[in-house]
């Protein structure tokens, strides 16, 4: 129960983080944090009860760089929807490949690296597009790190659903 996310938001109502419950009533109770939303209900102890925050805003403004999405094997899927970027194939053993082959010096980088079914990884092996006959099916990009994207993965299966006002726009 006091584990489950909590959206923080900045004090200009921009997405930040999402952080635990307990944390969320930490910031609340010290002053650092006004609660938005409570569509939790109640913690309650022996003295008193306080209200589960679903979202929070800072009272006081935080600058900070604009946030990247991190370069990894589960962001790698999740932008190319789980699906070999060959073939189309969606299926249960997807791997990673490399457009240019790093024996080729190819980059462990956003623009080189794509989702791919096990026969199209093999057909390809460590050659190029055109040496092994493959066309991708669409160009890989680094995605836009949309607070919906970001905070996406904490809205699915119907849960948090009250963070949805807060996470258009940015």
């Amino acid at each position: 129960m006091l584990n489950e996310p909590v959206l923080l938001l900045n004090a200009n109502f921009e997405p930040l983080n999402v952080c635990s419950t307990r944390r969320a009533v930490g910031l609340v109770q010290t002053g650092k944090a006004e609660m938005l939303l409570n569509g939790r209900g109640l913690i309650r102890t022996v003295q008193t009860h306080f209200p589960r925050p679903s979202v929070i805003r800072l009272v006081y403004m935080i600058k900070r760089p604009r946030v990247r999405v991190p370069l990894s094997k589960r962001e790698i899927f999740r932008r190319d929807h789980y699906r070999c970027q060959y073939c189309g194939a969606r299926k249960d053993t997807l791997t990673i490949d490399h457009i240019i082959p790093r024996r080729l010096g190819g980059e462990y980088s956003w623009t080189n690296l794509v989702t791919a079914c096990q026969e199209c990884n093999l057909k390809k092996g460590g050659r190029t597009l055109k040496e092994a006959g493959l066309r991708l099916l669409q160009k890989p990009v680094e995605p836009r790190p949309t607070a919906r994207y970001v905070f996406g993965r904490h809205l699915s299966n119907g849960q948090n659903e009250d963070w949805e006002q807060f996470l258009r726009g940015w």
